[in-house]
């Protein structure tokens, strides 16, 4: 199941982060140093690397039937954990804060 990552090497975020500097929409968040289009590619780059955890190991886990309660209830907790770094990268750019209301 598991497929190769699209955000893996620098030059794929340089890339991303390149296309994303095009767009006068990411850009109008930038502030001094701080680009928003950085941001956004190394937002994804995470949630990428999150998303296929909960996808390819997470919840192939839990769907195991031989699990005793305790390990699915750590197991639970391990994917509260993968969440919460999702929300974070979610609520992180500037970009994407109209989101924040409703995420909170």
């Amino acid at each position: 199941m598991s497929s190769r990552r699209l955000l893996r090497e620098v030059a794929d975020l340089k890339a991303l982060a390149e296309r994303l500097a095009h767009c006068k929409e990411v850009t109008r968040f930038d502030a001094g140093e701080e680009s928003e289009a950085w941001t956004l590619a190394h937002a994804f780059a995470d949630l990428e690397e999150s998303l296929r955890t909960f996808l390819e190991e997470q919840l192939p886990r839990l769907m195991d039937r031989q699990l005793e309660a305790s390990e699915i209830h750590a197991l639970l907790l391990d994917i509260g954990e993968e969440f919460r770094h999702i929300l974070y990268h979610i609520k992180d750019p500037k970009f994407y804060r109209y989101l924040s209301d409703e995420i909170s």
